[in-house]
């Protein structure tokens, strides 16, 4: 049986391995537990976990700016993909989301993870083809 509950920097040794086991998945130092932590302290009741006997086999970390909501580092483990995990979590923080106010949500997928952009079409998101997605590193950290 799956549940599902809010995640908690607690459970960040086996959502960073999960994250390491996701192909695609682009991963930062920005990524550290100490940033995750900060991000659920900001973050508060939008990011999910999967569990199947204690273990963790699905994961969502979502944030706001107060506008917009951002959906980042979904992952299923393989053993459990298909099963419906992953709507899930995306369900859940879509509503957590809107309750919130917030009715609008982005993500970013990697450009050759076409399975996971087949995954987001098929949940009714598309792609934004009229914008371009720059960043600005203000740290001597190219990893960040």
């Amino acid at each position: 049986m799956i549940t599902y509950r809010e995640m908690d920097i607690s459970d960040y040794a086996q959502v960073a391995a999960l994250w390491r086991e996701t192909e695609h998945m682009l991963l930062r130092d920005a990524d550290s537990k100490q940033s995750i932590s900060h991000y659920l302290i900001r973050n508060p009741g939008l990011s999910y976990v999967a569990q199947k006997d204690k273990v963790i086999v699905g994961c969502v970390v979502v944030g706001t700016d107060g506008r917009r909501g951002y959906l980042q580092h979904l992952a299923v483990s393989n053993e459990a993909r298909g099963s419906g995990i992953g709507k899930h979590l995306v369900s859940l923080s879509i509503d957590a989301l809107a309750q919130i106010g917030i009715a609008k949500t982005h993500l970013f997928v990697a450009n050759d993870n076409p399975k996971a952009q087949a995954f987001y079409q098929s949940q009714g998101w598309h792609p934004r083809d009229e914008v371009r997605m720059f960043s600005f590193n203000s740290s001597s950290n190219s990893e960040v």
